[in-house]
């Protein structure tokens, strides 16, 4: 049997509930088909980088399956038949990762970083930029005094 990693995004309008049963409903069809789905990650609704279906977010869900390929093409005909699936991609891959994926990495590592307006930014100064006192001072004065205003000429 081969390794694939599947992700398909669902719909923003259905449930996340509506999104485990999805999940349940492939995953029946892979042990049905003589395979193992070995890890399901729900990644959230998150924001998609344009419009699929009228939708501009998705509920991801990567699904990393061992099973024969017939088992893989079954899945992914009834993927394509859901109307709840905007989109999916299945790669076959060496071997399967056990650690959480890159995606639930960040997902953790964001809440220990700092964020933005001086809470632990690049420094401490306020933001990206640091602050604009006074030490800078005012601008200095022009050459040449004030200007005249110019006058209208007829044509």
């Amino acid at each position: 049997m081969a390794f694939y990693e599947c992700v398909y995004i669902a719909r923003q309008d259905i449930s996340s509930s509506q999104v485990d049963t999805l999940t349940e409903q492939f995953t029946a069809i892979i042990t049905e088909n003589g395979g193992s789905v070995a890890k399901t990650e729900y990644w959230g609704l998150r924001n998609m980088a344009y419009r699929v279906k009228k939708n501009r977010k998705g509920h991801y869900v990567l699904l990393n399956i061992d099973a024969p390929s017939a088992a893989v093409q079954e899945m992914e005909r009834v993927m394509r038949l859901n109307d709840d699936v905007l989109r999916t991609l299945t790669i076959k891959v060496d071997v399967l990762e056990e650690e959480p994926s890159v995606v639930m990495q960040n997902r953790g590592s964001r809440d220990e970083r700092g964020g933005r307006g001086g809470r632990g930014g690049r420094d401490d100064r306020g933001g990206d930029r640091g602050g604009r006192g006074g030490d800078r001072g005012g601008r200095p004065p022009r050459e040449g005094g004030d200007r005249a205003p110019r006058e209208a000429t007829a044509s």
